[in-house]
């Protein structure tokens, strides 16, 4: 069990072969969240970074949302050198990760949420995760990155259970899967597809390492563990 909480912190479960290949097309996305502590705030934390893009036939994104599907304010934005990397931090009591993969018309999504467990002696507690949706061989039969580019941000692949039978993305989910099949068919990717990006003044007025707007919204989610 441990095992398998650890593989779904890391996101996809990808071959070296599929890791060699991403780099060596230079798409660079990181799927690994970790627990971060807050020492001022005196809490935990959870790290993500959105990042990704594509090329041609290829690409792989990776993005963060609240725990209602709703965008979620970065710490900050990353302004990177080259494309199709990293495009900014994200810092939350509780974050939801959605990772997803596509190789011409055939989608892999991963939707995780990830939260600090509760503690009472002091200790660091462990990270717990929990997968909210899992979509294998997905199929979307339009080309987003050419002739089919205006639809890109209203679409979704289709995924299907190992019967055959069609499964449907959560409905407070289909806002960010709809943006992160845009973002694997962005070819040369240098912005956020989902996260918010606050102005210079939130930025100026972050508390402890954590956008100002968060702190009520979050620290309430936080307590959720359903």
């Amino acid at each position: 069990m441990k095992q398998k909480r650890l593989l779904d912190q890391v996101g996809l479960r990808l071959s070296r072969q599929v890791l060699r290949v991403l780099k060596e097309r230079g798409i660079f996305a990181h799927s690994l969240v970790s627990l971060e502590h807050q020492h001022l705030a005196k809490r935990y934390v959870v790290r993500g970074l959105e990042s990704g893009g594509a090329v041609g036939d290829l690409g792989r994104y990776v993005t963060f949302s609240r725990e209602d599907g709703q965008a979620i304010e970065c710490l900050h934005p990353v302004e990177a050198i080259g494309v199709n990397g990293l495009h900014a931090v994200v810092v939350a009591p509780a974050l939801v990760r959605i990772e997803m993969l596509r190789k011409e018309r055939t989608y892999e999504l991963l939707i995780t949420r990830h939260w600090p467990e509760e503690v009472s002696d002091g200790k660091r507690p462990p990270l717990e995760t929990r997968v909210l949706f899992r979509g294998i061989h997905g199929r979307l039969e339009l080309d987003l990155s050419g002739k089919d580019k205006n639809q890109a941000g209203a679409v979704l692949p289709m995924f299907y259970s190992l019967a055959g039978e069609q499964i449907t993305i959560p409905k407070r989910f289909q806002a960010v899967g709809r943006a992160i099949t845009a973002a694997v068919h962005c070819v040369g990717c240098s912005h956020c597809h989902f996260v918010r990006v606050p102005n210079r003044e939130k930025i100026g007025a972050a508390e402890n390492g954590v956008p100002a707007s968060q702190n009520s919204e979050e620290n309430a989610l936080a307590a959720e563990v359903a």
